[in-house]
């Protein structure tokens, strides 16, 4: 299936556009189950990670009327919300960037947002450009705070968000954290890492083998906040299927789990919850050597 970028800046890349196999099925009407865990790990002293899961929904609430309508109507037409965030930064400043971040993207998407968009194509480039806003506001915000206080100067975060509404699932991503697609048996990595060694993968000054253990792997190249104003920001539009299972995680998870075992995981697991806390303990056993979020969302046919 072709993916499809926004006008959006993306971070320079020679590698090719991500698609994932497809059927020729006409969309259909999708139900939604996800769960999200986090956890400090077994190594640091503080959570610096964040995420978060909401459902939209049209509503209207009638004060008064001559007409036997509910006080409260709800239209049957739901969004989808997903995000992850990882900080960074000393005196625990990570966790305040990652907070930050999530809470200005609640705001933006209750205030300002304007989600109720056609469910194809034009729609989804549609959400891509407002949350490109989101997360310059984010950006900015995490900044500003950063001015306030020479502790917090420095601080950023990852941020890896989905968005779905219907069969179009959006995906906004700046950082190391990580979306994937779990579908018909096979693992599908969405999003790129914005690393220096990533990026050296990339241009093909080292192998993927090199990378795995380079000094160099965690250097991020590109986060919301930072030493300065302006973020880069990875965006994509999928189609959803019936039976697809998406993940997000920090790079707590996949620094610890390779992707292998992630796919295990996911085919033993059907459920959310007990796929992610599954994956949650695999991080911890080999070695928890930093603070790991998971969340998994599955896409199931409207009975």
């Amino acid at each position: 299936m072709p993916t499809t970028d926004s006008a959006i800046t993306l971070p320079p890349s020679t590698d090719s556009a991500i698609t994932l196999p497809t059927t020729a099925a006409p969309p259909q009407a999708l139900s939604v189950k996800a769960f999200g865990i986090t956890d400090t790990g077994k190594v640091r002293q503080s959570n610096e990670d964040q995420f978060l899961i909401t459902e939209l929904s049209k509503s209207m609430r009638v004060w008064q009327t001559s007409l036997p309508e509910p006080k409260l109507q709800v239209g049957e037409e739901r969004a989808h919300m997903f995000l992850v965030a990882d900080g960074m930064g000393g005196h625990r400043a990570g966790e305040r960037a990652s907070a930050i971040a999530v809470a200005a993207i609640e705001q933006f998407t209750l205030n300002n947002f304007r989600w109720f968009f056609n469910t194809d194509n034009s729609g989804a480039q549609k959400v891509l450009a407002q949350f490109q806003i989101a997360l310059s506001q984010a950006d900015a915000q995490i900044l500003e705070k950063a001015a306030e206080n020479p502790e917090l100067k420095g601080m950023g975060t990852t941020l890896t968000m989905a968005f779905q509404l219907g069969a179009q699932l959006c995906i906004v991503h700046v950082g190391d954290s990580r979306a994937y697609m779990y579908r018909d048996g096979l693992l599908h990595q969405l999003t790129k890492d914005h690393t220096l060694v990533a990026e050296m993968v990339r241009s093909g000054a080292i192998t993927k083998d090199q990378a795995a253990g380079h000094h160099l792997r965690n250097v991020i190249t590109n986060v919301v906040g930072g030493p300065q104003l302006g973020v880069k920001v990875e965006a994509r539009a999928f189609e959803l299927q019936a039976g697809d299972r998406l993940l997000l995680c920090s790079d707590g998870l996949t620094e610890m789990v390779n992707n292998d075992a992630i796919s295990a995981t996911l085919d033993r697991e059907s459920e959310p919850e007990t796929a992610a806390r599954a994956l949650l303990t695999q991080a911890n056993e080999a070695g928890g050597r930093d603070n790991i979020t998971v969340l998994v969302a599955r896409f199931d046919a409207e009975a």
